[in-house]
């Protein structure tokens, strides 16, 4: 069969069911027998509905409060990083095992106290770890996260 062989009608007759048995669809009207779904007014059920048995969604217990869907900040503390010097990024932490990946959001701490003059750039600090590193006579510059590259395929 072809595409423009099709005999296809705009509007066909809807069945009309439950007229009688010599209707064709008498009787149960294609709805089987008994049951919730051959009774009257079964669509008003919500598409949850496990029939008198408690729904799934119902059953899931409930935590309090929402999940934030912002990536959380990895913590590294200022006497961590006054063993370092020089310029300091997430790709130096990463490579010292400071943080678990160079991509991810950095945020230092204040905790002890740094000597060393340390040039800090990273994505947030605290109000007191920039003074302490200015004290230093190093610099804190507010950065972005990096981003991964694109790898691309050369032929």
């Amino acid at each position: 069969m072809k595409y423009h062989e099709l005999d296809v009608k705009a509007n066909p007759a809807r069945k009309r069911v439950g007229r009688g048995i010599a209707a064709g669809q008498g009787k149960t009207a294609g709805r089987g027998t008994k049951g919730q779904k051959s009774r009257t007014g079964h669509r008003k059920m919500p598409a949850t509905f496990m029939g008198g048995q408690k729904a799934f969604m119902q059953a899931v217990p409930k935590l309090k409060g929402f999940k934030s869907l912002a990536t959380k900040a990895e913590v590294v503390y200022l006497d961590v990083i006054g063993t370092l010097s020089g310029d300091v990024d997430n790709f130096v932490l990463a490579d010292k095992s400071m943080i678990s990946s160079p991509y991810a959001r950095v945020k230092v701490i204040m905790r002890g106290e740094i000597t060393s003059k340390v040039n800090l750039k990273v994505q947030d600090a605290s109000k007191s770890v920039i003074t302490a590193i200015e004290k230093a006579g190093g610099s804190f510059e507010k950065t972005p996260i990096p981003m991964r590259e694109k790898v691309t395929e050369e032929k």
